[in-house]
């Protein structure tokens, strides 16, 4: 398998255990990006768009699969293999979990019936569901999106995450957002919360202060701090100076300006701030690196 991650889009797959594999895709790029990966015929298929659009196709195009942001796919066909061939639109993010039946099966009791897929007379059909998922859902496909953990700690950590969200999945009598999350406890807030990312990206040369974006989307601050950590994994402007970095290498790439009007279109009032933020970020200058791209 190939790792890609260029900085701007990546594909990093990590196999939990033989038979278990997390995949987190990333498309921050402005372009449609496809992904593929082929899949045995005993693999049960859940894929989680937490941002974005995607679009699945399958039988060399014969038929596409949407899913949409906040939905899911579960895709189980014991008869042929479904490949993964995904078109991925601009500015998505989606998690997958490939997960043989023989380790699925192991991860619940013979009285789970609730699972209607796992009954011995479903166990040669194939099965699809593509449905809405919860907050609580979102809460943990960001913090796998977003882990920064040890290589050697990967496994352990991935492992124990896509559980809680197998759990939440397929926990459908009760709502467990509220107990996992206390503080998104509705679709309503997490919206309150995405639409706090996008003004603070709208309006990053001169963003409003924390006290007022939550005035604005209407959200008391400590709910503000706490809910856009979990749904991005990280703070308000720690994640809006990430964003920055990015469009800044983007427009250095580019080639058409130079390192003071880069900073001077991120709102940096002067460049040694935005030398300092660069080189905190990428571990060289932006004069550095807008020599190595144009050489």
């Amino acid at each position: 398998m190939i790792i890609e991650n260029d900085g701007i889009s990546s594909f990093l797959p990590t196999e939990i255990e033989p038979g278990f594999q997390v995949l987190r895709i990333k498309n921050d790029s402005r372009e449609i990006q496809r992904r593929k990966k082929e899949v045995n015929q005993d693999v049960i298929q859940f894929h989680f768009c937490l941002k974005g659009n995607t679009n699945f196709t399958f039988n060399e195009g014969t038929y596409t699969f949407q899913v949409r942001e906040d939905h899911s796919m579960l895709l189980y066909n014991p008869q042929k293999p479904l490949p993964i061939d995904v078109e991925l639109n601009p500015d998505t993010w989606m998690v997958s979990v490939l997960i043989s039946i023989s380790k699925f099966h192991s991860l619940f009791s013979s009285d789970a019936n609730h699972i209607s897929f796992l009954s011995p007379e479903n166990s040669s059909k194939k099965y699809y569901d593509n449905i809405p998922f919860s907050s609580s859902i979102a809460v943990v496909l960001s913090q796998i999106l977003q882990a920064k953990v040890h290589d050697s700690m990967k496994s352990l950590y991935f492992k124990g995450k896509v559980y809680e969200l197998l759990c939440l999945y397929f926990n459908k009598s009760e709502d467990p957002s509220i107990e996992q999350c206390p503080f998104l406890v509705d679709e309503e807030n997490v919206q309150k919360i995405r639409k706090a990312k996008g003004i603070v990206l709208s309006r990053m040369t001169d963003p409003p202060s924390l006290e007022a974006l939550a005035v604005e989307i209407g959200l008391p601050l400590k709910k503000l701090k706490e809910g856009f950590k979990q749904v991005y994994g990280d703070t308000v402007f720690a994640y809006l100076l990430d964003h920055k970095m990015e469009e800044a290498r983007r427009m250095l790439d580019s080639q058409k300006y130079n390192v003071n009007e880069v900073g001077l279109k991120l709102g940096y009032s002067t460049a040694s701030h935005f030398i300092a933020a660069f080189k905190k970020k990428y571990g060289t200058t932006p004069k550095k690196y807008l020599g190595s791209v144009s050489s």
